[in-house]
């Protein structure tokens, strides 16, 4: 089966044609005021064949809770889920709109960031907030970048020869957004995220969770709108507010020279997640696998070795010159570990090209 994967983003259209398993072409393509350029879409895509196309949603809700053949139907219950998801919704629901409309009629699948977090329990999603809240307007923890801790968690277990049944790992997606998630015998049973990507860890431009009565300080006292608060958590907070910068290879270059600043973002974002990390642990019982994958986590062995040295007490022990030298989908753990750290490079892809297929052949 060959399938046009479609990650549609805030400013671009990642495309790539994957067929079993193997990357055929790949293209970002920029958006446009309407949207995503067609144009440009439809000459990517020129007389290349298609068996079907999967697209990643950010939400589901509590409806769609695996791979989905979308309809009329499934499209509106996916506007309906925009409230939910204002800043991604809409680009997914573009990315759907934009390859119908060059490549009408194929079999089309919407994967689910949220759909792996399904899994949670009652005691794991629920907040302690009104139960007119909760029952009214579903307010409950969803949880997120699900498809990145399917895969990793999956391909971890694979690398270290153990079946994931039997294991309880952490997954430690890091990259421009950031969460973790605790993985029992494959099935998430507790994430950072929550009710919105913004709550859980330091991530480069959003804050994280914080006091929700700062929140109501910074309106009642200092006369910010909802709008303008929600505008600095998204976009100006983070690693950005903290080191004056998003990136974090520009913030570990200036901590080598001694810079203040940069060397408190990176404090402040391993302080976050270390703290994630065995809060996780704690979900799960223990833990077997510490698993990196996203920008950051595949490429900066500064803040792995950084975050295993405070989790030393857990049974987590790095091999110094494997963590600097790693490729990857590597172990990176030293020989008398108790914990294995594995480092993943995030596939996305290739578990949306997997719920294509299971979408496809259930139907």
């Amino acid at each position: 089966m060959r399938v046009l994967v479609v990650n549609a983003g805030s400013s671009s259209l990642k495309l790539s044609v994957l067929e079993g398993g193997q990357v055929l072409a790949k293209s970002d393509l920029p958006a446009d005021r309407d949207g995503f350029d067609r144009d440009e879409l439809a000459a990517f895509l020129n007389g290349t064949e298609l068996d079907a196309v999967g697209h990643r949603v950010v939400h589901g809700g509590t409806e769609f809770t695996e791979p989905t053949v979308l309809d009329d139907d499934v499209l509106n219950a996916l506007r309906d889920l925009t409230d939910l998801a204002p800043l991604h919704q809409p680009k997914s629901l573009a990315g759907i709109d934009a390859v119908a409309a060059v490549r009408p009629g194929l079999p089309t699948v919407a994967c689910f960031d949220t759909a792996f977090h399904a899994t949670l329990s009652e005691v794991a999603y629920t907040y302690a907030i009104p139960a007119e809240w909760r029952s009214q307007w579903k307010v409950r923890r969803f949880g997120f970048h699900g498809l990145s801790h399917a895969y990793s968690s999956r391909r971890a277990a694979g690398i270290i020869g153990r079946p994931a049944s039997a294991l309880r790992l952490v997954v430690c997606h890091l990259g421009a957004g950031a969460s973790l998630c605790a993985v029992a015998g494959g099935r998430s049973v507790d994430t950072t995220m929550g009710f919105t990507p913004l709550e859980g860890l330091v991530m480069a431009t959003r804050s994280g969770s914080v006091d929700p009565g700062l929140v109501l300080w910074l309106q009642e006292h200092a006369g910010l709108s909802a709008a303008q608060v929600a505008a600095a958590l998204e976009h100006e907070s983070g690693l950005l507010a903290l080191g004056g910068d998003d990136d974090m290879r520009a913030l570990l270059r200036r901590a080598e020279r001694g810079d203040a600043g940069a060397m408190l973002a990176i404090d402040v974002y391993v302080h976050r997640l270390v703290a994630g990390i065995a809060a996780m642990t704690a979900a799960l019982g223990g833990l077997d696998v510490l698993v990196f994958t996203g920008g950051v986590g595949e490429n900066a062995s500064a803040i792995r070795a950084a975050a295993a040295e405070s989790l030393a007490h857990l049974g987590v022990n790095l091999d110094n010159h494997l963590n600097k030298n790693a490729s990857r989908d590597a172990d990176l753990s030293s020989t008398d570990s108790l914990v294995r750290t594995v480092v993943v490079a995030a596939r996305e892809d290739l578990e949306i090209e997997r719920g294509v297929q299971s979408a496809l052949l259930a139907g």
